[in-house]
């Protein structure tokens, strides 16, 4: 596909509740064939994670983590990573629970909790979100919606729709928040009532902390920059074909992987990219603080200190 197919998508979800307008204007309407690959990569969705995808396009979980005990702490499957200013550490999303990494590489799972973390994202100091699935034991819906932690991950609140979303791409900057379920764009002020931006087939979004109106999605067509909160997007010019994209918190500095696990960096806000290093396969997460990139691949989890001119393995599973 060489070029964006706009269309006006005025269809909200019988299923998520919206206020205001639908997103009125011009949208992207990507083929769900085309673009499964690259969103089940972003993912890090396959049969083993005990996920299927549905004609929806929204990934149902069915596993319950019954078979991972509470003692093996595992990074497999990671849907996130995020950096908490807070203490600097890098922090983990996966099928399991959420997971603290150290800088010697050692694992740590926040609450002894196993629960499938999906768009999970560093708000703030000890502050996160994230969508997913509960654990074994765990009451609750098939799907949590938003959930908060405000203490590091030892606890989490339900904001909202509990059994209707999952989001699998998640960010938030200032007052605004967006999140990407059911092929469905949504935008939130509040993270309580959602306006729904309609159709969209993306494999990643990143918003920009400089300017939270404006958003970064990752697309088969390839990048695509909106100014007005996702109600309108445009290509990115040249840039080159991303499956995953964050900008660090200075807003300035961004960094994208491509499907095969070249690293892109940008230092203006994801405007114009120059290449970098490879992780060596297909991303599964990423995220980016000043010159230090984290990209998860597979069950290891690759770091770089100098804006991703090199890569070394900060953890991988034996």
């Amino acid at each position: 596909m060489s070029s964006l197919v706009p269309s006006i998508l005025r269809r909200p979800s019988a299923a998520l509740p919206t206020s205001g307008p639908h997103g009125a204007g011009r949208r992207l309407l990507i083929g769900a064939a085309i673009v499964a690959p690259l969103v089940l990569s972003a993912c890090g969705t396959d049969a083993t994670a005990g996920h299927q995808e549905t004609a929806d396009g929204e990934t149902h979980s069915h596993d319950d983590g019954s078979h991972a005990h509470p003692e093996d702490v595992t990074l497999e499957h990671v849907h996130g990573l995020g950096v908490d200013p807070a203490d600097d550490s890098l922090y983990a999303g996966t099928h399991y629970g959420l997971v603290h990494i150290t800088s010697d590489g050692e694992l740590t799972r926040i609450a002894d909790r196993v629960q499938d973390f999906m768009g999970f994202t560093v708000v703030g100091p000890e502050h996160y979100l994230a969508s997913g699935h509960p654990g074994e034991g765990q009451d609750g819906p098939g799907n949590l919606g938003l959930i908060e932690s405000t203490d590091g991950g030892q606890t989490w609140e339900t904001l909202s729709l509990a059994g209707e979303a999952d989001f699998h791409a998640l960010d938030a900057a200032g007052d605004m928040i967006y999140g990407y379920s059911g092929g469905r764009l949504l935008v939130s002020e509040d993270g309580v009532e959602w306006a729904d931006r309609g159709e969209m087939r993306i494999a990643d979004l990143a918003v920009d902390p400089a300017d939270p109106q404006r958003l970064l999605a990752t697309t088969e067509a390839g990048l695509v920059v909106s100014e007005d909160a996702g109600k309108n997007f445009t290509a990115v010019a040249g840039a080159p074909l991303l499956v995953l994209v964050d900008v660090a918190a200075d807003g300035g500095t961004a960094a994208g992987v491509a499907p095969d696990g070249t690293v892109f960096v940008s230092t203006d806000g994801g405007r114009t990219w120059e290449e970098r290093e490879s992780v060596g396969g297909a991303p599964a997460a990423l995220t980016v603080e000043g010159d230090e990139v984290y990209v998860a691949v597979g069950a290891a989890v690759l770091v770089s200190t100098d804006g991703g001119e090199t890569f070394t393995e900060l953890y991988r599973e034996s």
